[in-house]
Order: structure tokens, then C-alpha cells, then sequence
């Protein structure tokens, strides 16, 4: 089976960022394209060593500033979370050569700086760039340009025949690239279930002391089917019986391996009734689908269902272009205690706002905007406010003053 080539937005920032930066860290969850992208970036005089190897990785523990040292060319160090101690010796590498960036270009597949053994944090040296699972702008080889038009009220769907069986097809499928090219729901169901095994036997190993890994792989099940929404840890704790300080060192092991995430709540403003809970999110819409064992066509009937897979759908375009422009750009969402929630709002650095709505459904109302205007007309104030509603009809479509119903495409359009 041939594999498709996908050309990954963070291609260009990186090398701009190895003309600055002496050390760049590429992390993202196991299998989401980092070595592909890492090797891509390389030219014949760059060293190429992987601690998947299990030679190399001995030679790394044993001494670990021989095994860096190198001479001006970029030096490729594959899976830097295996071997913690690297970081020091690189440390004291980069300190020697302070002219000389683009020294070292590391791979981890879980939040290096977040492990409890790593101590060294090259501050100062060092900068952090995050891969995702492959974004539908990605692999239809879009522009990343949905947030800069948005702003403008610019919107162009994406050429093709999209409905809502079509982006629950897609968020079913996931982002990661091994799944991609699988043709059958269920070969791809086999995968995602085969990833999470190995990463809980080898990877949570690396992270923490995982004592019961049959209730690890029950708590990434509820967090699938929270993802969305606000999580109940009491709820979580008395389903499992496990303590609750123990429940959340395992989301915050499953964070590190990038496998859920969260975003904060609005809360710039003292408006005394804006709520601060996080909202809980699965990076990887396939992975999501597999846990719960859903089919893709009782999902399409189910409205609660089809709402958190898309939702979460979204979540997960939104995150690769904030990612890619972190300095334009902050995701975060709004709920109040009178019940008003906005799924997605994102703020530029003008201190603008996009506020975004997400909908299964292709009927669309004044009603679906009423959180969004209340926003615009109570929190936004002077600045500027733009309200959409991504759903999963065809047309884009004006209701008001910067309000507009969109197509979910859009965001690859």
C-alpha cells in the first residue's frame, strides 16, 4: 500500500525557527507524522539518531555528552523523552556554541518538560513546537487561512459534497496518518485500539506508575465520552473507586502523551457570573470513536452523540491553527452560571473576538445565535465581535450584524 505524502503546516515555522533558536523540540502523541516531518527538515550533513533503537538509546544513558556531540550541523534526536538525562548534556552543548542555532532539532512523543524526572527546562534556549494528528486542511492541502478571513468575515467552504454523514465519516476516520489510509471503519477501529494498548503497556511507563491499567483504560473511555463537555470527576471517582488525586495524576499522564487536552474558560472580565471550569477534549476524533465502540450510523441518529463528535471534530481543526499562529491568536470557551455557553471563542492579539457555535444540525435559527449576540452585547463592548455558527448545511449564510451560519468545511475551505 503506497502512503500519501501530506504537507504539514508547521513545516515552515520550524525552519524559521531553527534560524533563531538553538534547540527545537517537536512533540505530539506517537505516530502523528514527527519523524516524517523531522527527517524532511534534515539535509545530508545532518545526524540522524533515534532512541527507538535500543543501541543508541544505551549509548545515550551510558555518556550521555558523547553522544551529542557534534559539530555546527543539526543534530536529529528522535523520542528525547526516553532518555531525560540528554537534556543536560545538550544544555551544556548549546552553551558552548551560543552562536550556533539550529544545534538540535528533538522529537518527543509525550511533553518532555512536563515529565517529573526531567530537571533541566533549557530556558532561554530552547523552543517548543507542537505536531498534531493530520488536519483536514492538511491533507486536502488547504491554506491554514480560516482564523486571519473569519476576522474579516470572509468564509469559503470547501469545494465537495458535504453533509453530516460525511463529517461524521471524517471525525470516525481521525487525523492520524496510519489511520488515514485505511479504507475499512472497522481496519481503522483495529488500529486506534492497537495504538492506545501500546501506549498504556510502554509509553505511561516512561510518564508514571500506572498500577492498574485496566482502570486507566476505563477512565480514557469516560473521557471520550466527556469530551465536550464538563467533566464530573465525583462522578468519574465513584465509577471507578479509585481516589480522586489518583484520577487526576492519570489525566494529567494522558495530557502529557497528548491524548486529551483542555481548554480554559473566558475569563477576562469581572463580570461576577462567568464560570471557570475547564472543558475536556480528545485530541484525536478516530481515537474517540474507537473508545466508545460507537457506529457510525446509530451516531448519526443519536443528537447528543453526533453533538460531541463534532464538537470535538472541530476542536481539533481549531487547534492546529492556533497552534500554528500561537502568537495571534488564544482559544477559549464561555459558560455562565445562567447557562450561556459558547463553544469556542478565539481572541487575536488586538484583543478582537470570534465567538463559534457548533451545530449537527443544517436548520439554523436566530435562536442558535442568542449566546453569541448576548456575548457580543455584554462582554464584548467596544471591541470587535464576530458570531458563527459552523453546521452541516451548505450555504453561508448572514443573521445580523457579524453573525453567520457557516459550513463546517469552511475551516479547510
Amino acid at each position: 500500500m503506497s502512503t500519501k505524502y501530506y504537507t504539514r503546516w508547521q513545516n515552515p515555522v520550524i525552519k524559521e525557527a531553527l534560524k533563531t533558536r538553538r534547540v527545537l523540540i517537536l512533540s505530539g502523541p506517537r505516530q502523528c507524522g514527527k519523524t516524517t516531518l523531522a527527517q524532511e527538515l534534515s539535509d545530508p550533513s545532518s545526524i540522524y539518531r533515534t532512541l527507538d533503537n535500543t543501541t543508541l538509546m544505551n549509548a545515550a544513558l551510558s555518556d550521555p555528552e558523547d553522544f551529542i556531540k557534534h559539530g555546527d550541523n543539526l543534530m536529529i534526536i528522535d523520542e528525547i523523552q526516553r532518555a531525560p538525562l540528554l537534556l543536560q548534556a545538550i544544555k551544556g552543548n548549546v552553551d558552548a556554541h551560543p552562536q550556533g542555532y539550529g544545534r538540535f532539532l528533538l522529537t518527543g512523543s509525550s511533553n518532555i518538560q512536563s515529565l517529573p524526572q526531567v530537571t533541566e527546562s533549557l530556558a532561554g534556549r530552547v523552543r517548543t513546537i507542537r505536531l498534531r494528528p493530520i488536519s483536514m486542511g492538511e491533507y486536502f492541502g488547504a491554506s491554514p487561512t480560516f482564523l486571519k478571513n473569519a476576522f474579516k468575515e470572509k468564509f469559503t467552504p470547501h469545494k465537495g459534497e458535504y453533509d453530516k454523514s460525511i463529517y461524521l465519516s471524517l471525525a470516525f476516520t481521525g487525523g492520524y496518518p496510519e489511520a488515514l489510509h485505511l479504507t475499512s471503519t472497522e481496519d481503522a477501529r483495529q488500529w486506534h485500539k492497537d495504538y492506545l494498548k501500546a501506549l498504556i503497556e510502554r509509553d505511561l511507563k516512561e510518564i508514571t506508575n500506572i498500577r492498574r491499567k485496566d482502570s486507566m483504560r476505563k477512565l480514557l473511555e469516560y473521557l471520550a465520552a466527556w469530551s465536550s463537555k464538563f467533566m464530573n470527576l465525583q462522578a468519574i471517582n465513584s465509577s471507578l473507586g479509585i481516589p480522586r488525586p489518583t484520577i487526576e495524576s492519570y489525566i494529567n499522564a494522558l495530557e502529557t502523551l497528548y491524548l486529551v487536552e483542555r481548554i480554559p474558560s473566558w475569563t477576562k472580565t469581572d463580570y461576577e457570573l462567568v464560570g471557570k471550569k475547564d472543558k475536556f477534549f480528545m485530541t484525536d476524533t478516530g481515537l474517540m470513536a474507537s473508545l466508545l465502540k460507537w457506529q457510525l450510523e446509530k451516531v448519526r441518529l443519536d443528537g447528543d452523540k453526533n453533538g460531541k463528535l463534532l464538537e470535538t471534530f472541530v476542536f481539533t481543526q481549531l487547534a492546529t491553527l492556533i497552534d500554528l499562529q500561537e502568537n495571534d491568536y488564544d482559544l477559549y470557551h464561555y459558560r455562565d452560571h445562567a447557562n450561556r455557553e459558547i463553544d469556542f471563542l478565539v481572541e487575536n492579539k488586538e484583543g478582537d473576538y470570534l465567538g463559534i457555535e457548533v451545530k449537527a444540525g443544517t436548520a439554523i435559527s436566530q435562536d442558535s445565535f442568542k449566546h453569541l449576540k448576548w456575548f457580543k452585547d455584554n462582554l464584548a463592548k467596544k471591541k470587535e465581535f464576530i458570531g458563527i455558527v459552523l453546521y452541516t448545511g451548505t450555504e453561508v449564510l448572514p443573521f445580523g450584524k457579524g453573525l453567520w451560519a457557516v459550513p463546517i468545511s469552511a475551516l479547510w475551505g
